[in-house]
């Protein structure tokens, strides 16, 4: 027996999932979102860590993506200041690369594709001249800079996920999809350990890289053509932080293929990515030796300082559901999304394919839109003008807001304000609360990471593991050395268990 019935469920809790679980509630849709393991614990927290239009995929022609992309980055630097921020990148300009022409009409392109407000256009670049080019590689004397944002690509998943709690939504964690049948024109859903089972009008299956598997579930589509999709592989290298290297930088390596190396974390450099084709697990992915190598090798062809294996403080992969267009390369397969409907002789099932996380805002519009015609009582949207939880600056920009902060609490080391700002916004003083300095915050477990902010993790943010606070919540465990991380996370487990 059903123990409710929902408007809409959502089966997937990374960027598209609590995207489209933020939306719909918001909407005036009573939501339910599972995910079987955390929130953004798959491919949504193994991102280059980018707003960005996609310079590269103006190669493919990829026109109606890009521009929307680029209008992206408006909406969300307004609407998620305390987790976007503007980001120069350069490009530098290597003989045997894509000519100097192309990469000016290109980013000339990229200037104009959608209206920019926040960010600078696009120029050459002397970098005999520009500190920018400090770091790099001897003979490396001119080339482009452009401007796209970093994100903190978890954050901005629970910050969604929070969002739509606020509307009204149940978030369920650790809850597995088992079984989805059709009964009486509603969709009745099994789900969890226990086999608990709800009932809803509309299921979005946006599983991510288990979208074809969650499908199979539904019993309709076992005579249907099966959902497609091509996983690509994208691995990551953190390195202590290249000196000088405080710009991003856009490598075009020999194979055509482009690596980033950003500054992150304040201490570190990221470098990626790697897109290979991937056939196993996604949710046991790592690089591979090959991959890091990869990495390294670009990396150091373009620094004066070189990086080694010995150098790398963390490393990550991630698996990327593509829509599978044919593509040979794995680089040339599209960033684009599909949704696909499927309403014949069932209640509606819409299943999401594809997508970036620069986009995912405009994705759930489109998703909704399509279910708008089974839910004649949803309220227009709102998202574009609406600030992400944290983001609520009250029109200030996030330093000045940051130096009212700093000001109310002149007690405590700016350092550890500014990591508390950076991470949760205004949420901030849900952890501050009535604490005069760090120390009234409880016991710190490494890197700043006190025992109020655990506990505000797992009350506010379905923080349930170690690894949850370590390396998604907050990215602490970077920050520790490695002989300390074990011991930290046994504390902080045990935080969690008890708290």
């Amino acid at each position: 027996m059903a123990e409710k019935v929902y408007d809409l469920l959502v089966i997937g809790g990374g960027i598209n999932g609590c995207g489209i679980a933020a939306d719909a509630a918001a909407r005036g849709l009573s939501v339910l979102l599972v995910e079987a393991e955390d929130v953004a614990g798959g491919t949504s927290s193994a991102s280059s860590k980018l707003i960005h239009g996609g310079l590269r995929y103006l190669e493919h022609f990829e026109f109606r993506l890009v521009r929307e992309a680029l209008a992206e980055r408006e909406v969300l630097l307004a609407n998620a200041p305390h987790i976007v921020r503007p980001l120069r990148f350069i490009l530098p300009q290597v003989a045997g690369m894509r000519p100097a022409l192309m990469m000016r009409a290109g980013l000339f392109l990229y200037d104009h594709l959608a209206l920019r407000k926040s960010l600078g256009r696009s120029h050459a670049i002397d970098l005999l001249i520009d500190p920018a080019g400090i770091p790099l590689a001897p003979k490396i004397d001119s080339g482009f800079a452009y401007w796209d944002c970093a994100v903190d690509d978890a954050r901005l998943v629970v910050f969604n996920a929070i969002a739509a709690r606020q509307s009204g939504a149940d978030i369920e964690t650790r809850t597995p999809v088992t079984g989805l049948t059709s009964e009486n024109g509603l969709w009745v859903v099994t789900r969890g350990s226990d086999s608990r089972q709800c009932a809803a009008h509309a299921i979005v299956n946006a599983a991510g890289p288990w979208v074809a598997e969650v499908a199979k579930l539904a019993p309709k589509l076992h005579t249907e053509p099966p959902i497609t999709v091509r996983l690509v592989k994208g691995s990551h290298i953190v390195v202590p932080r290249i000196p000088g290297a405080d710009d991003a930088y856009t490598f075009q390596n020999r194979d055509g293929r482009v690596v980033f190396a950003l500054p992150f974390e304040h201490d570190f450099t990221l470098i990626g990515t790697t897109e290979e084709n991937s056939s196993g697990d996604p949710r046991h992915v790592a690089p591979t030796s090959d991959e890091v190598s990869y990495l390294l090798d670009v990396c150091n062809r373009f620094f004066r300082e070189q990086r080694t294996v010995r150098d790398i403080a963390w490393s990550f992969a991630g698996v990327r559901p593509l829509d599978e267009d044919g593509s040979r390369n794995a680089s040339a397969v599209t960033r684009d999304y599909r949704l696909e409907l499927d309403a014949e002789n069932t209640p509606p099932i819409l299943h999401v394919v594809g997508g970036k996380i620069t986009t995912y805002r405009k994705l759930a519009d489109a998703a909704l839109a399509l279910l708008q015609p089974y839910f004649p009582q949803m309220k227009p949207g709102q998202t574009s003008s609406t600030p992400l939880p944290g983001g609520d600056l009250a029109g200030r920009s996030f330093e000045d807001w940051f130096a009212d902060l700093s000001r109310h609490h002149s007690a405590f080391a700016s350092d550890f304000l500014r990591r508390l700002a950076c991470r949760y916004g205004t949420r901030s003083i849900k952890i501050i609360g009535n604490a005069r300095s760090e120390t009234d915050l409880g016991d710190d477990f490494g890197a700043g990471l006190t025992a109020r902010e655990v506990e505000y993790l797992k009350a506010e943010e379905w923080a349930r593991t170690a690894e949850d606070v370590l390396w998604r919540r907050t990215k602490t465990g970077l920050h520790l050395a490695p002989g300390d991380r074990t011991k930290a996370a046994e504390r902080i487990q045990a935080r969690l268990d008890r708290s």
